[in-house]
C-alpha cells in the first residue's frame, strides 16, 4: 500500500516537473525571440540569406489573382523596400491582416531576394508578430 502512494507521488512530482519545466522553456524563448535584434525593412538587401526579424511599418496588403498575400514595408507597391510572401497554399493559416496596415510589425524568416526587392516568406503565423 505504501509503495503503491509513494509511486503515485512520484508521477505527481514528475508532471509537476514536466509542466515547470515546460513553462521555463516556453517563456525564455519568448523572452528570446521578443528581445530579439531587428532591422529596418531598408536594410534587408544587405541580409539576403539570413534569417533575420525585420521591423517597420506595414504600408500595404495585397493580393494577387492567383492567392498570394503581399505585406509590403516602405511604400505600397511597387515602390516598397520590403515584403513578406504567403503564397496560397497557406493562406488559410493567417487571419485579418488588412488590419497590420499602419501597425508596426515584425516579420522573421529568411530573406530571399526576388525581382529585386528582399523578401521573407511566411509559412506561419508565428513568422508575423505585431508590436
Amino acid at each position: 500500500m505504501h509503495l503503491k502512494k509513494a509511486a503515485n507521488w512520484s508521477k505527481k512530482q514528475d508532471h509537476l516537473l514536466f509542466r515547470f519545466i515546460s513553462a521555463l522553456g516556453i517563456a525564455l524563448f519568448l523572452t528570446t525571440f521578443a528581445n530579439a535584434e531587428t532591422i529596418a525593412p531598408r536594410e534587408a538587401a544587405q541580409n539576403i540569406g539570413s534569417y533575420e526579424t525585420v521591423e517597420g511599418v506595414v504600408s500595404q496588403v495585397s493580393k494577387s489573382r492567383g492567392g498570394t498575400t503581399f505585406i509590403n514595408f516602405g511604400g505600397r507597391f511597387p515602390n516598397h523596400v520590403f515584403y513578406a510572401v504567403i503564397f496560397k497554399k497557406y493562406a488559410h493559416k493567417f487571419q485579418s491582416l488588412d488590419r497590420l496596415v499602419g501597425k508596426s510589425v515584425a516579420i522573421s524568416g529568411t530573406i530571399d531576394l526576388y525581382k529585386g526587392k528582399p523578401q521573407i516568406i511566411l509559412f506561419s503565423p508565428d513568422q508575423i508578430v505585431q508590436r
